[in-house]
């Protein structure tokens, strides 16, 4: 099993679950997070004062994928949420020891 984390563009968010789902996908973490890479913000204006935001907002999708599933699971995210501009964000993969359902106890894959 591994965890698939990925960085997005917040308008990206709802084509990236739908195509996850269609993939199979159907249990997913989402969190609002703010940050910066080599985008490092932007400044914007308001009230004719400019002032810069130094972290953009984004969205963390987590997943945990059986390991048949993984190339499938970061194959969809690259191809839908890819625009080729600075800030598309970021695809984490690591190792996952252990799932357990709380409700069942089942464990592993099961679990998922």
């Amino acid at each position: 099993m591994k965890k698939i984390e990925a960085i997005v563009r917040v308008h990206k968010l709802e084509d990236v679950k739908n195509a996850l789902a269609e993939k199979g996908i159907h249990g997913m973490t989402i969190t609002e997070v703010h940050g910066f890479g080599r985008q490092k913000g932007h400044t914007e204006m308001y009230r004719g004062t400019e002032y810069a935001v130094d972290f953009v907002p984004k969205r963390k999708i987590e997943v945990v994928a059986p390991d048949a599933l993984v190339k499938s699971v970061i194959d969809t995210v690259m191809k839908i949420a890819q625009t080729g501009q600075i800030g598309d964000g970021k695809i984490f993969v690591s190792t996952l020891d252990e799932a357990i359902r709380i409700r069942t106890g089942e464990t592993g894959e099961d679990a998922l």
